[in-house]
């Protein structure tokens, strides 16, 4: 029989070495795992971060400087001005619905990598780049609740930047151009309120197209101590994946890409609207998610955490 100060010593070893202690008779009266680290806790202590407000802040600061880009930026560049890209600005200036399509095309693919790459590949990198991490474990907070906890609050926030995003294109375009219908390069107009509904869908599937970008950043922050490199592993990911989209010669092969159908929300542009590729890239997405977020939860039970 293990006396109670040998099973004492026992949980607080585990706690000192980074390992997750099994709870029986060794809990505290009272003790409820679910209780520890909440998600409104986790959220106050993310919105303090300077990275945080710094991100959310850009999202809000985006739209305005590509208004003032439009308003006092070279009207005409003569006949040597690239025609497409003069095109699709006039297109940006028609309607607010128009102007928030631009920020989201302008957005999509780089800066919202790089925002959903750091909310998901800094939470738990940097807690041990900080020796915070082996704490945490200690008060203690089970190893499933601290990345069910830590990945909640970094999908929230990447969702309340593509909101602000969104939300303040509208704003801005309501304010510079007026509530006019959605016009698209092919297919004609569509009424204000079904063109509100079109930009809100494309948000939507954007949000959901980032997800493998979000889950190869959580995998990567619960197998490193380094933040930048849970970062910057994520964008490369992405952007391998975009070279290898751009080789023809690799066929229907290309298909099986996390970045094949990230532009596949432009079939909510056309009338009728096509979507049949937006359902592809939702299942490519929750797959590919699907698959690094088992790898995450595989990684960090096992994972000797020492700092």
């Amino acid at each position: 029989m293990i006396a109670p100060s040998d099973r004492s010593n026992s949980a607080t070893d585990q706690r000192a070495a980074g390992m997750a202690p099994r709870f029986g008779d060794d809990a505290a009266p009272g003790y409820r795992a679910e209780a520890t680290l909440s998600i409104g806790l986790e959220i106050r202590r993310q919105l303090s971060r300077r990275r945080t407000k710094l991100m959310l802040g850009l999202m809000v600061v985006l739209p305005v400087v590509l208004y003032l880009a439009f308003q006092f930026g070279p009207a005409d560049e003569g006949e040597n001005a690239d025609e497409a890209l003069r095109g699709l600005v006039d297109l940006a200036t028609s309607s607010a619905a128009n102007f928030a399509v631009f920020t989201l095309l302008m957005s999509a693919s780089f800066l919202l990598v790089l925002v959903v790459a750091l909310f998901c590949g800094d939470t738990v990198a940097s807690e041990a780049s900080w020796g915070s991490l082996r704490y945490l474990l200690a008060i203690p907070v089970p190893r499933g609740r601290l990345l069910t906890v830590k990945l909640t609050v970094g999908l929230l926030y990447s969702a309340v930047a593509l909101v602000l995003l969104t939300g303040t294109a509208l704003v801005v375009g309501v304010l510079a151009f007026g509530w006019e219908p959605l016009r698209a390069p092919v297919g004609g107009e569509s009424p204000p309120g079904e063109g509100l509904v079109r930009v809100i869908a494309a948000a939507g599937y954007i949000a959901v197209a980032l997800l493998p970008v979000a889950s190869v950043a959580f995998f990567l922050s619960v197998s490193t101590d380094a933040p930048l490199g849970a970062v910057g592993g994520a964008i490369l990911f992405q952007i391998v994946s975009a070279i290898l989209e751009a080789i023809t010669a690799l066929g229907s092969l290309r298909s099986l890409l996390p970045t094949y159908y990230t532009d596949a929300w432009f079939g909510l542009l056309s009338d009728p609207i096509r979507i049949e590729d937006m359902l592809r890239g939702g299942i490519s997405a929750l797959v590919y998610s699907t698959i690094f977020l088992m790898l995450a939860w595989w990684r960090f039970p096992r994972k000797d955490v020492v700092s």
